[in-house]
């Protein structure tokens, strides 16, 4: 043969192997959600019949059959309690996508319980939660503090038992808080008003930290917190969880327990109900005790609830009591003594420990109800109603003389109503959507008898909303929109100096989004967010005049402010493998007429002592900034975890930066698991470290300069036990380990005291 010729042949077969060859690189990917609203099933059993190939969806939904040929196959999709899918799909191009969704399916199962009424989330920007294992460490502390080990999100405290979350450097009324599915509504306005919510009720607590105006109102301008109970039983059973933790700083003891249960004789009853009971005394810098700050709390909550096929109806009731401590030494005797206090940066006195808790101090008490109801109209459209109530009784008391010691300085009563009716409607093929009004009506009522004027009047609010919000999905494609109106109403009244003023004010604007989720890969997920959102100025930085107790500050409004307007967009890389998980999220938030409370540099003195002077005003605000956290499994013994966050916020107007921002902060730890590779209970230790520097980020002025970067380490043990059927969860944590003296800049009584040292924490949870 001569070369030609082999040349020739070699090139035949070649050509004719290339022809007849098949392309075995492509991929089926998908995405299993409920049909009735649209969340993700995880554990689905995904099945390729001719390729004897198959899959588990994640728990977001997603799953990936790969290698597999050109040609057509059918795929079955199998969940426990939902109607099996059975499709035939051709595989042309590289990867074929598509969303399934399955229904429920009508019949008795034993053993298996289906919860498919629980609303899910539904967005397309970041979106980060506690539950589980993390949520069980956080046990016994507030909102505040358990959400902190989300990256983003800070706290805004006065003193140590008081804090409220901070998301992308927004808090207050920029941030909403659901509790189980009703807007919280207390005097959230305060710095110093903590949420009116016992952690302990949520099986679940989840931060978005997107413009959510359309979604919730317009207090969801800078992001939203979802505390959700876990969805109530609809068979038959009986199970009851108690948690107990104990701190040696403050003494503190926390009891809850939780008890759920269903029926037998009735399908589809359940239960729920649960209480707590807090106590601690003066917490402990490094060397002294800070004076009056301790905690008193007591909270209740109780659920009653029905699902059938068709309809399902639930009703909701939750006590919040607390009585705080404000620190003695916030309040000082004359201009001199506060200069001096400043200067010394902590009490001159070293205090002792009391359970005691006297004026100044603060008294809440929050109740809430909701019933909650919905209809199945079709297979593809379900009819949402719900309705909520609530009532704020918020007490503060001030260091007065004679018999004016026993009553309030600020007692006001807040209360609410919500109604919010709208539609959901899933379909077999890729959209679903929500369409809905919401009505808010809120009175606030300065009870009389206190002896002073009115820190703010007496208002009544009404605010309308009409949203609609559309969706996409397609394989690992989401594609979400969104329009709100809202038009909202404030009158308000008061009487200063026997002269009765009032005013009448409206609000109106439109706000939209539009964002994207794509899975990139099994392993890598990228979604962008872009969103308006818009805020009305609230009554106090209206109206504020005058002593603000619980802040030990003058608080002064101003009649004049604009609503605030902004526009965020956040973006948010995801990667998901074997050993590694990160996350990256960066976002950009400019905010016209930013209303914020600006320290003027002059003091007020009176009879109860002197205290710094505060004016809200407005300036045009820039905020940017990024968060990131990560974790790798270095061994099968060994984790580490890395997370942190940066917020920027300029002042535009005069190219300054605004007061109370979260500093730069990080935070590290490695874990040793101590368990075997077949155990699945857990038996570990975590060694982590917290970083935070310094604000040099300040305003032109303050009372006090930003104090220094500090670092803290912090250890934890945890182990669960099973003793029969029943689980024993024990944990050993030690904050602060090495008892470290440290301010932090976004507490407000950092002029005064040093934060809490050494914390040894005892937390049992015994599931029977």
């Amino acid at each position: 043969m001569n070369l030609k010729t082999g040349i020739l042949l070699t090139l035949i077969l070649l050509f004719g192997f290339k022809a007849n060859a098949q392309n075995c690189n492509f991929s089926i990917r998908g995405k299993i959600v409920h049909l009735e609203n649209n969340e993700p099933i995880e554990a689905a059993y995904v099945w390729v019949v001719e390729a004897e190939e198959g899959a588990v969806s994640d728990q977001n939904g997603n799953f990936t059959v790969k290698n597999l040929c050109s040609g057509t196959y059918t795929i079955t999709i199998q969940y426990l309690g939902h109607k099996d899918i059975r499709d035939i799909v051709k595989i042309e191009s590289n990867t074929f996508s598509k969303t399934y969704r399955l229904e429920d399916e009508a019949m008795e199962l034993s053993g298996v319980e289906i919860h498919g009424h629980r609303d899910a989330v539904q967005t397309t920007t970041a979106v980060s939660s506690l539950y589980g294992e993390n949520l069980l460490e956080s046990r016994g502390e507030n909102l505040g503090e358990s959400l902190k080990r989300i990256s983003g999100v800070s706290t805004f405290s006065t003193g140590n038992s008081i804090a409220k979350p901070v998301i992308h450097g927004m808090h207050s009324n920029r941030i909403m808080i659901m509790n189980n599915g009703i807007r919280l509504e207390g005097q959230q306005w305060g710095a110093e008003h903590a949420p009116e919510i016992d952690p302990f009720l949520a099986d679940e607590i989840t931060v978005i930290k997107g413009a959510e105006t359309v979604r919730y109102g317009p207090e969801a301008m800078g992001g939203v917190i979802l505390v959700n109970p876990a969805p109530l039983p609809t068979k038959k059973t009986s199970k009851t969880n108690l948690n107990f933790v104990g701190g040696t700083n403050g003494r503190m003891g926390n009891l809850n327990l939780a008890h759920v249960g269903g029926s037998d004789k009735i399908k589809g009853l359940g239960y729920r109900i649960q209480g707590s009971a807090k106590r601690s005394g003066n917490v402990k810098s490094p060397g002294y005790f800070q004076e009056n700050t301790g905690v008193n709390e007591l909270n209740l909550s109780t659920s009653l609830g029905y699902s059938s096929t068709k309809l399902g109806i639930e009703a909701y009731y939750s006590l919040f009591h607390s009585e705080l401590g404000i620190l003695k030494d916030s309040h000082t005797g004359n201009l001199s003594d506060l200069k001096d206090i400043i200067e010394n940066g902590r009490p001159f006195a070293d205090g002792e420990f009391s359970y005691d808790i006297v004026n100044p101090k603060q008294r809440v008490t929050h109740h809430l109800a909701k019933l909650k109801s919905h209809y199945h109209i079709s297979e593809s459209w379900k009819l949402n109603f719900q309705y909520g109530f609530q009532l704020n009784h918020r007490q503060e008391f001030d260091k007065r003389r004679g018999n004016l010691n026993k009553k309030a300085s600020l007692d006001l009563e807040l209360y609410t109503n919500t109604i919010d009716l709208y539609v959901n409607h899933t379909h077999k093929n890729e959209l679903s959507g929500t369409w809905g009004i919401s009505l808010i009506q809120q009175a606030n009522t300065n009870v009389p008898g206190t002896g002073v004027t009115p820190l703010i009047p007496n208002y009544d609010m009404v605010n309308a909303g009409l949203y609609a919000m559309e969706k996409f999905s397609k394989g690992p494609l989401e594609v979400e929109a969104g329009v709100r109106y809202d038009f909202r109403n404030v009158s308000t009244a008061r009487y200063i100096n026997q002269e009765l003023r009032t005013s009448d004010l409206a609000y109106q604007n439109l706000s939209a989004f539009i964002g994207g989720l794509y899975h990139i890969s099994p392993d890598l997920t990228f979604n962008s967010n872009l969103g308006s959102a818009w805020r009305s100025p609230n009554v106090n930085e209206l109206f504020s005049e005058g002593l603000h107790h619980g802040a030990a500050a003058v608080e002064i409004g101003d009649p004049d402010l604009e609503s605030e307007k902004s526009l965020k967009w956040i973006n948010e890389l995801q990667y998901d493998g074997q050993k590694t998980h990160l996350e990256f999220t960066a976002y950009l938030n400019p905010i016209r007429d930013y209303i914020y409370l600006n320290p003027t540099g002059e003091t007020y003195v009176s009879l109860r002592g002197t205290f710094n002077v505060y004016e809200y005003v407005q300036a045009n605000a820039f905020f940017y900034g990024f968060d990131f956290a990560g974790s790798y499994q270095f061994t099968t013994k060994i984790n580490g975890y890395l997370k942190g966050s940066i917020v920027q916020a300029k002042n535009i107007d005069n190219d300054s930066y605004f007061p109370f921002i979260p500093s730069n902060r990080m935070d590290w730890g490695v874990s040793y698991d101590f368990a075997k590779a077949s155990d699945s209970r857990t038996n570990k230790i975590t060694l982590s470290n917290v970083l935070v520097a310094r604000q040099n980020r300040e305003p032109d002025f303050d009372i006090a300069p930003a104090p220094p970067a500090y670092a803290l380490f912090n250890l934890a043990y945890q182990k669960q036990l099973t003793l029969g059927e029943n689980k024993l969860n024990l944990g050993l944590q030690v904050q602060n380990l090495f008892n470290t003296s440290y301010k932090d800049y976004m507490n407000r009584f950092r002029y005064f005291t040093y934060d809490m040292g050494r914390n040894v924490l005892l937390k049992i949870n015994y599931e029977f």
